[in-house]
């Protein structure tokens, strides 16, 4: 494979025309140090760091890793996925408090969010919270989320999607009460999966860059990694299964399906449990979705095996960008497989799926506070330049529909905004856009464009539960209603599309 260029973002942006004001975001809080009056019932120490990993035999890797210590708190509040780059998974119950130093052992300044947590703003990891090398900043939280899996990565402007494919991510599970009486698939039966895409060099090493064109559309890699590993298989015994999956990929969308074509048992996504059971042929998971999954092998033959592949879609990724890719690159929208489950051991007792699994309401959309004049997020993508409602992050400061009055519940409406016709048009893409604070609800889907393109992907959404992060497919119009109580300050909205990212497809809500 040809070796890439490092794509540099400020040159860009100035040739781009366009006026962040970043720098001045960046820095504006320092390295923030503990309070007495804040009793931890959890507290851990988190190392951002360099490392080398195996992920050939023949080599080690150089990556970015995040490394815990628990200071306090139950013993399985941290672990770590064997053979893995990946941070520790940190296990949390709802009602906790939890206090984490995270210190920047690396050169250049980084911050971690707690993507999926109901977080005050001076925990929430914001750009301008970032640290520089030595300095340790400090967060403190009440674990306010229902039982759902989650994670964290960083979120320092203009270096979230290098930091982010170097290695620094990690997995977060919150427990409450009405999951536990369920009592689902636990320990050895609940797989946690992180799927990623990588670039290798020759001499097997991470390779990252990107031209102004790729950066356009996203960087993709050509090898298929789940919790770090490449070819990822486990064993399993003939016996009910929890597999928890997070789509850990800086661009790269899946499209979720087991090569037997068994559908998908869907028991909960983004923000926690569905109220019931949802049976799917395939299950749409852009970067940073959760999906949830129960997968029984009752009845499976020792030595069978079942595959969880990624099928080919059409619609989400223009054909220019298709074109831009090497010869030897996964194709962005190509069929795959993603890990194997090989069945090997016979067991006789197996948990049943519950008909019900939750018993969360729904929010109210008569409680509304703008029925009639919902937030726009109009998602633009110009000659170079990627914007939420023809702005980029830092520009023009808050509009007016940024500022929303805190303890209240908003609808918002999420649409391509690339004018009609011509160029602009024909380069739409699908955009997951998350909404920091607490998860949204999804109210409604319309369409026009590609009927045969969207096809390939529209059965594959769900939303009937709590959800983060939505996937905007070119042609849709999404409404969702999202609460915003609790905390004042700001909270971004941006895509996770890590490139559009840091181009500057992010806003800030003012929550007041």
């Amino acid at each position: 494979m040809a070796e890439l260029v490092k794509f540099q973002r400020r040159e860009f942006l100035g040739a781009a025309g366009v006026f962040l004001g970043a720098q001045a975001l960046l820095g504006r809080e320092q390295a923030r140090a503990a309070n007495p009056g804040f009793y931890p019932d959890v507290e851990i120490e988190l190392y951002a760091r360099r490392d080398r990993v195996t992920i050939f035999p023949d080599s080690q890797t150089p990556v970015w890793r995040y490394a815990g210590q628990l200071l306090k708190g139950p013993a399985n509040t941290l672990s770590y996925v064997n053979d893995s780059y990946l941070g520790p998974t940190l296990r949390f119950v709802r009602g906790q408090k939890v206090r984490v130093h995270l210190h920047n052992e690396l050169a250049e300044p980084t911050i971690t969010h707690w993507h999926g947590l109901h977080v005050p703003m001076a925990a929430d990891g914001r750009p301008s919270q970032a640290i520089g090398n030595g300095q340790t900043y400090v967060y403190e939280f009440e674990v306010l989320n229902r039982a759902s899996m989650n994670f964290y990565h960083p979120h320092t402007h203009e270096a979230t999607a290098i930091q982010l494919y170097r290695g620094l991510a990690g997995l977060i599970v919150v427990e409450d009460e009405e999951e536990r009486g369920l009592e689902l698939p636990s320990g050895d039966y609940e797989i946690l999966l992180a799927i990623q895409d990588r670039v290798f060099n020759k001499d097997r090493q991470f390779n990252y860059g990107a031209d102004m064109n790729e950066s356009m559309f996203g960087f993709y890699g050509d090898q298929i990694l789940v919790n770090g590993q490449i070819n990822y298989q486990f064993d399993v015994e003939t016996r009910a299964y929890r597999f928890r999956i997070v789509n850990a990929s800086n661009a790269r969308i899946y499209k979720l399906a087991w090569n037997d074509g068994t559908p998908l048992t869907v028991i909960g996504v983004d923000g926690g449990l569905l109220n019931q059971p949802e049976k799917r042929p395939y299950v749409m998971l852009a970067p940073s979705e959760r999906v949830d999954l129960w997968v029984d092998f009752s009845g499976q033959s020792i030595g069978s095996k079942l595959s969880m592949q990624s099928l080919r879609f059409a619609g989400l990724v223009p054909e220019m960008a298709q074109a831009m890719n090497q010869d030897d690159e996964l194709q962005k929208n190509d069929s795959f497989k993603i890990f194997t489950a090989s069945v090997t051991r016979l067991v006789n007792e197996s948990q049943r799926l519950p008909e019900r699994l939750s018993k969360v309401k729904p929010l109210e959309s008569a409680k509304v506070e703008n029925p009639n004049q919902p937030i726009p997020i109009g998602l633009g993508m110009g000659h170079m330049r990627l914007t939420l409602n023809g702005r980029v992050y830092g520009q023009d400061g808050f509009l007016p529909y940024e500022r929303v009055r805190v303890n209240s519940l908003q609808r918002i409406d999420i649409f391509h905004d690339h004018g009609g016709m011509g160029m602009m048009s024909m380069m739409s893409m699908g955009h997951p856009i998350h909404l920091h604070g607490q998860p949204f609800q999804i109210l409604k889907r319309s369409f026009s464009g590609n009927e045969v393109a969207y096809a390939t992907i529209k059965d594959g959404f769900i939303d009937s539960g709590y959800k983060d992060t939505v996937l905007v497919a070119p042609g849709e119009r999404i409404e969702i209603i999202k609460p915003f109580d609790d905390f004042v300050g700001q909270f971004m909205y941006h895509c996770h599309n890590v490139e559009h990212e840091d181009m500057g497809m992010m806003r800030e809500f003012n929550v007041e």
